[in-house]
């Protein structure tokens, strides 16, 4: 270029001396005899230097897309020839590992069974609560992942693969996710939580959910947007606690799903990258150069700790019992430098009860002897004909002491006080809701790894656990003749008068029927101020996504309160006069299934200190 110059600027130059000499033969002659210039032309070497790398802020996260072109070659193969083969397990994290573990590791904390106590459960009566919660959003939401990646590759949006490379890889990936599950399944033999069948663990919805959504971060959160990959495992843990709250699957079966989903597609994958080689390949990962570890994440995880309620009223507790916390979080954070950031996080907290203790005792009725004189009040169900045990004689000699007909379930129909009833379980946890902000620390250990820690500060704010009761019968009453002696002589050791009951007789029908659907229980806690902190491992296995495992801890004082009306139904099965006398009695009588304080609904209150600690497993896109 510097030599092209030169002689431009010397043949311009020449031709001006030309032109100005006008024809003057002198200076046309003195022209001529100029010496001619020499130019020395350095010696040009090629060599290999370093370009400046562009910073993640200049970069676009999505990758210029030329018009899309609708792309229904399902069996054409295209081949990028810019594209980079992958080699053997390239992929691979084994992040799928401490998953399955952690679900089988916790495999034995398990709720009770929640369904109609007239179920027959092979034979035996099964007489605990009914669930009322229900959704089918993640029968759909498992197919997010595959239905998003067929969408967008019919559309022209190429990623990854062509067709055959993606519809082999795909294939494999859900083989060897059904061979995991349905052998797992059908070995272990886990009942589920609602009691239907014995193939509990580990989740297929949400092993299924887990697949497609590896699928989507493979062929498009990879190469196109990290976006994409927040999309399908946000939609596949969502699956994942739906299939929790349906009562359908315990936590345990939902981990072990996700790692089984997670652990089949990158087999599948590396699978197919040997078979494939670079045929089929159109776009590889995106590289970015990030110095700062900021960062958007999607988590889900354990929470130990705080598994017992206890409310005490009166000199007497009642305690219900929780089993391990579902947690999910959003969380990110923007880092100043290498070191320090500021962000917040979302959490969701459920905890589902696993005993209802002493709260559950009126629902339903199983052992007929703890109930004493106030069975003929609370037995809903038909005794039969007493052909079995002494003690089914027994309280059916009882039974017809007290008045009612026993022989035949008709006859027990028309005349039992209480002909039905039932727990409604409308939600069976206490679930919290906590925004938190505040520091994040990061320390690098090497190029792919790094330790975490941050200090937050939040509100809480918790969500009830609810159960209805529902309860039927007959109408009835009871005649009798109370009297008050208030002679002298004639009061007890308090110097109260004495109270005698006359011409007390058995409770008869009045000929109406009653029903009753009522709040049987609430439990929950005020907003409060929650203190997070937490460690954990990052591991880069790309330039802009990372998994991390963290161990949180989270502090909040609660002040819960519980309302409880086991005896609301009296109202409407017995007669002002019988409804009087019955909460009479049983304000005076000091058996445990009363409190003491009769019929009414009765208020507890606690302040707990809470301490939760959450093992658990991040996704994160590096920002």
């Amino acid at each position: 270029m510097r030599l092209f110059l030169t002689l431009l600027f010397v043949v311009l130059t020449v031709q001006a001396n030309a032109d100005n000499a006008g024809g003057d033969p002198s200076l046309v002659k003195n022209y001529r005899d100029m010496v001619p210039l020499k130019l020395d032309v350095p010696e040009m070497k090629a060599e290999l230097v370093a370009l400046p790398t562009r910073s993640a802020s200049s970069l676009d996260l999505v990758a210029p897309m030329p018009s899309p072109k609708m792309d229904f070659d399902f069996f054409k193969q295209k081949t990028n020839p810019d594209a980079k083969p992958y080699k053997f397990m390239d992929d691979l994290t084994f992040v799928g590992v401490p998953l399955f573990v952690a679900g089988w590791a916790i495999k034995g904390d398990k709720a009770m069974f929640r369904v109609n106590a007239k179920a027959d459960q092979g034979g035996k009566k099964n007489t605990q609560l009914l669930t009322d919660f229900k959704t089918g959003i993640d029968d759909y939401t498992q197919f997010f992942g595959p239905a998003m990646v067929v969408g967008l590759k019919l559309g022209g949006y190429e990623g990854r693969s062509d067709w055959p490379r993606l519809l082999a890889s795909a294939g494999m990936s859900y083989a060897i996710m059904a061979g995991f599950v349905n052998g797992i399944k059908y070995t272990a033999k886990e009942m589920r939580p609602d009691g239907s069948s014995a193939n509990s663990w580990p989740s297929g919805h949400t092993a299924t959910a887990f697949v497609g959504a590896t699928l989507l971060h493979k062929e498009y959160g990879l190469t196109r947007s990290p976006w994409w990959s927040v999309a399908g495992y946000g939609v596949a843990t969502a699956t994942g606690v739906m299939r929790v709250l349906n009562n359908r699957h315990w936590i345990s079966d939902v981990m072990s799903g996700a790692g089984i989903g997670i652990m089949s597609t990158e087999l599948g994958y590396a699978l197919c990258d040997l078979f494939f080689k670079q045929r089929g390949l159109l776009h590889n990962d995106l590289e970015m150069d990030l110095e700062r570890p900021s960062f958007f994440s999607i988590s889900m995880g354990v929470g130990l700790g705080n598994k017992d309620l206890e409310f005490e009223e009166n000199g007497l507790s009642r305690t219900i019992k929780f089993r391990a916390a579902t947690v999910v979080d959003a969380e990110g954070a923007y880092f100043l430098n290498k070191y320090i950031g500021i962000g917040g996080r979302l959490r969701v907290r459920a905890q589902s009860a696993k005993d209802f203790g002493d709260f559950a005792q009126y629902v339903a009725v199983e052992d007929y002897d703890a109930w004493g004189s106030m069975l003929p009040f609370y037995q809903s169900e038909y005794p039969g004909d007493y052909v079995g045990s002494t003690a089914d004689q027994n309280m059916g000699i009882f039974l017809e002491k007290v008045g009612y007909q026993v022989q035949s379930e008709q006859a027990w129909e028309e005349n039992a006080p209480v002909t039905n009833s039932y727990g409604i379980v409308k939600s069976d946890h206490i679930t919290e809701f906590t925004g938190s902000v505040g520091l994040y620390f990061n320390l690098p250990l090497s190029s792919h790894f790094s330790l975490g820690t941050k200090a937050l500060i939040g509100r809480s704010i918790t969500q009830e656990l609810d159960i209805d009761g529902y309860a039927e019968g007959n109408m009835k009453d009871i005649s009798y003749t109370l009297t008050l002696d208030n002679r002298q002589g004639k009061k007890d050791a308090d110097g109260d008068p004495s109270l005698s009951l006359n011409d007390l007789k058995y409770p008869n029908n009045t000929g109406e029927k009653w029903t009753d659907n009522w709040e049987y229980l609430t439990i929950g806690a005020k907003s409060s101020t929650s203190f997070g902190t937490g460690i954990s491992l990052t591991y880069r296995y790309k330039s802009n996504f990372s998994w991390r495992i963290f161990c949180d801890y989270d502090y909040t004082r609660k002040d819960f309160t519980a309302k409880y009306d086991p005896f609301h139904f009296a109202q409407k099965g017995l007669t002002s006069g019988a409804g009087l006398l019955m909460d009479s009695a049983i304000s005076i009588s000091q058996d445990d299934y009363a409190d003491g304080i009769g019929l009414g609904a009765r208020d507890y209150k606690t302040r707990k200190y809470m301490n939760y600690v959450t093992l658990g497993l991040s996704f994160l896109i590096n920002l």
